[in-house]
């Protein structure tokens, strides 16, 4: 059995410390696009006071982005701030001939 506690400080990444709902909400913004927190409550199934706090938490990692709605400026749409090379590299046009 190993203790998570031996690692040194340094070893473990921003988003490892970030909590599960923290997570389920980068995930769904890196699979979904853009979202609103409306929108985010709705695709996680999470309460909206929980999403509001994982939002929080991942602005202020700089994992995600906010800018205001132009559909409805009362409302606030989230993306991330840089997103997965690796689904970025899957969507590359190739030739095919």
């Amino acid at each position: 059995m190993s203790d998570s506690s031996s690692q040194s400080p340094g070893s473990r990444s921003p988003m490892q410390d970030l909590p599960p709902s923290a997570k389920l909400v980068f995930k769904t913004l890196e699979y979904e696009g853009d979202l609103t927190q409306a929108q985010l409550t709705e695709e996680t199934l999470l309460p909206s006071r929980t999403v509001r706090y994982a939002l929080t938490r991942l602005e202020d990692e700089q994992f995600i982005t906010s800018r205001i709605s132009f559909a409805d400026a009362r409302q606030r749409v989230y993306s991330l701030t840089n997103p997965n090379s690796d689904t970025s590299a899957n969507t590359q046009l190739t030739p095919t001939s």
